[in-house]
């Protein structure tokens, strides 16, 4: 849990770094760093924990071929969108959503591209950690890869958001972030 909570709140504050994104006096350290890190604390780390444990038991003693490709589309088609969808949830949450259909169109919206990038490295990080590590340590290493390729998505939904305000901006047009409560 320390360990998650950690690289939550550290990746929210590398990805702001990385955007430059702050308030105009304001310090990188924002108030969603520490409420990323009871993300990662709090939801990221035992939802993690059990779905790898429910993944691990499902196919223990499995060491054939067709075991650890079947193992790698169970993670696919069953981990990653769990575990996708709990993000955007939290994210939206945590970036202001209040409603339901805020939450939902968050959803929507970052569920497929989240998707793809966890298609494309999931299936590389589970070979990996199947061939070269013992099963106790492929949370943190899974935790590893989630804060680079978090970093990563986030810095750059950062720089795109910034470039939408700036649109919106110089046309004239209001803020459509979520309201502040």
């Amino acid at each position: 849990m320390l360990t998650s909570g950690t690289l939550h709140g550290l990746q929210e504050l590398l990805a702001s770094i990385i955007a430059k994104d702050r308030p105009k006096h304001g310090s990188y350290f924002t108030p969603r760093v520490p409420k990323m890190a009871l993300y990662g604390s709090f939801i990221s780390a035992p939802l993690g924990h059990v779905l790898v444990t429910f993944l691990q038991k499902a196919f223990a003693g499995k060491t054939s071929t067709k075991a650890k490709v079947l193992q790698i589309i169970v993670s696919n088609l069953i981990v990653s969108p769990i575990q996708n969808t709990v993000y955007l949830t939290c994210m939206a949450v945590i970036a202001g959503a209040r409603t339901f259909h805020q939450i939902r169109a968050t959803v929507k919206t970052g569920f497929m591209p989240i998707m793809k990038v966890s298609w494309c490295t999931s299936p590389l990080a589970l070979m990996f950690a199947q061939r070269f590590l013992p099963p106790h340590v492929w949370v943190p290493f899974f935790n590893l890869i989630s804060f680079v390729i978090g970093t990563y998505v986030n810095a750059m939904t950062k720089k795109k958001r910034q470039a939408a305000i700036l649109k919106r901006k110089r046309e004239g047009k209001k803020d459509l972030s979520y309201p502040r409560e």
